[in-house]
C-alpha cells in the first residue's frame, strides 16, 4: 500500500506545476526555465484545494442560494459600499480593474468595472452569485483573505485553476466592529496590468468601509426593506431576521420609506385603499400592527418613520438623482410590489419604471439598454436604442436584434 506523500513532496510537486507557467507568462523576476519558489501560504492552499477542485474547471460554481440581490441588500456591507460606489467605479474603470465584494462565505454579492473587464470576469463567473471560497475555486486571493483574515494577492499561475492564470487579484477582508470577517473587497485585473499601488488602494478602501461600519453600529436596529422584484421577495429585515408583516403592512412601510416627510391619516388611507369602503378601525389596526413590528418607529398624528429604514426603491431613486445609471439598474430588481393594487404604490411603481427607462434611453452605454431589455422584452424602443449604440462588429447586436424582432412581431 503506497504511503501518502509528505508535505515536502507535495510542495515540490506544486512548485514544479507552477513553474511550467512562468516562461509563458514572463512573470517579473523569473528567468525562462528557472525555478521559482511558491509562497508557503499558496503551497498550503494548493494542497488543501486539490481534493475538491479540478484545476481544469473553466469558471466558479454558482451559489446554492440562488440570486444574491436580496442577500446583498440585507448585508451589513451594503450601505458603506453603496456610499463608496462612485469612487469604486472610478477606480475600477480608470485602472482597468473589476471590483468585487463578497460575503463571509466567499460568494460574490456585488461587482463593478468597465464593460470589457466585466465581460472577461463574467467568463469565469467572477460575478454576483459566483462562489470563490477555497473549496469551490481553489487558491485565489479572496479565499486566502477569508481563511487568513489578512490582505492577500495572488498572481497569475499561483491560482490553482488554470482559467485564472491570466489574472492578478488584490483583496482584503472587511471586519465588523466586533472583529468578525463580514466579507472581502477585491480588485482584479489581467496579470499584465498589475500595479504596485493596487494593494494599498484596497487597504485604504477597506479601512474606510470599516470606519463607516463602526459609525453605523449605533444604528444596528435599522430595518432593510426590499420591495422591488418578484412579490415573494418583498420583505423587511432587521438584524438578519424578517419582520412578520402582511402585504398591506409592507405597502404602508414602502410608502413611508419613499416619502420621509410622511402622510396625513387621510392621505395615507387614500394611498392604500382609494375609494374602497374601509373602516377607520381596519386602517388603524394595520398601522398599529406595523408600529408594533417596528418597535414603535411611526409618529402618531402625521404618519412618518422615526427609525432608520433603508429601501431598495429609494436607493434606485438616489442613484438616478446622482446620474449613476449603472448602480440604479443593478439595484432595480423589477416593479415595485408588482401585485399591489394600492393607488399610492401603483403611482410610485409607474414613477420608478419611467425614471429607470428614461435613464437607460439617455445613456450612451449599450450595456444599459441590453440589461434593461432583459426585463422589457416587448419594449422596441429600448432594443432600437441598444442597436444604435452597439458597434457594427459587436456580437451583442444579435441579442438586441432578436429582441427587437420579437417585440415588433408581438
Amino acid at each position: 500500500m503506497s504511503q501518502r506523500p509528505d508535505l515536502r513532496q507535495r510542495r515540490a510537486a506544486l512548485e514544479h506545476e507552477w513553474s511550467r507557467w512562468v516562461p509563458r507568462l514572463s512573470v517579473a523576476g523569473a528567468r525562462p526555465g528557472g525555478s521559482v519558489a511558491l509562497r508557503h501560504e499558496v503551497t498550503e492552499s494548493w494542497a488543501r484545494s486539490l481534493s475538491s477542485v479540478d484545476p481544469g474547471r473553466d469558471s466558479a460554481p454558482v451559489t446554492d442560494g440562488g440570486p444574491v440581490h436580496q442577500r446583498w441588500t440585507s448585508s451589513p456591507l451594503y450601505r458603506p459600499v453603496s456610499d463608496l460606489a462612485g469612487e469604486l467605479h472610478t477606480i475600477a474603470e480608470d485602472a482597468g480593474f473589476v471590483t468585487a465584494v463578497t460575503d463571509e462565505s466567499g460568494t460574490i454579492l456585488w461587482t463593478c468595472g468597465g464593460p470589457t473587464m466585466r465581460r472577461r470576469a463574467e467568463r469565469v463567473n467572477f460575478a454576483p452569485g459566483g462562489r470563490w471560497d477555497e473549496q469551490a475555486m481553489g487558491t485565489n486571493a479572496l479565499s486566502l483573505a477569508l481563511r487568513t483574515g489578512r490582505p492577500s494577492s495572488v498572481f497569475s499561475a499561483e491560482h490553482l485553476v488554470s482559467a485564472l492564470h491570466g489574472w492578478v487579484c488584490y483583496c482584503a477582508p472587511v471586519h465588523g466592529p466586533d472583529g468578525r470577517v463580514l466579507g472581502v473587497l477585491d480588485l482584479s485585473t489581467t496579470w499584465d496590468r498589475s500595479h504596485p499601488l493596487a494593494m494599498s488602494t484596497v487597504r485604504t478602501l477597506v479601512s474606510t468601509i470599516e470606519a463607516r461600519l463602526t459609525t453605523e453600529q449605533p444604528r444596528s436596529g435599522q430595518v432593510r426593506l426590499t420591495c422591488l422584484g418578484p412579490e415573494q421577495s418583498a420583505q423587511a429585515v432587521r438584524e438578519g431576521r424578517p419582520l412578520p408583516l402582511r402585504p398591506r403592512q409592507l405597502e404602508i412601510l414602502t410608502l413611508l420609506a419613499l416619502e420621509p416627510d410622511g402622510f396625513s391619516p387621510e392621505r395615507l388611507r387614500a394611498a392604500l385603499y382609494g375609494d374602497r369602503p374601509v373602516t377607520a378601525s381596519t386602517f388603524k389596526a394595520e398601522i398599529s400592527h406595523l408600529r408594533r413590528a417596528l418597535g414603535g418607529g411611526i409618529s402618531p398624528r402625521r404618519y412618518a418613520l422615526t427609525i432608520p429604514v433603508s429601501c431598495d426603491a429609494a436607493d434606485v431613486l438616489r442613484a438616478l438623482e446622482q446620474g449613476d445609471t449603472d448602480t440604479a439598474l443593478r439595484l432595480y430588481g423589477g416593479p415595485l410590489l408588482p401585485r399591489s393594487e394600492a393607488p399610492g404604490i401603483e403611482e410610485w411603481r409607474a414613477r420608478l419604471e419611467v425614471a429607470v427607462r428614461e435613464a437607460v434611453l439617455a445613456s450612451t452605454r449599450p450595456e444599459h439598454a441590453l440589461r434593461y431589455g432583459e426585463r422589457a422584452p416587448y419594449d422596441a424602443e429600448i432594443h432600437e436604442h441598444a442597436l444604435r449604440l452597439l458597434g457594427p462588429d459587436d456580437t451583442r447586436r444579435a441579442i438586441a436584434r432578436g429582441r427587437l424582432t420579437t417585440a415588433r412581431r408581438d
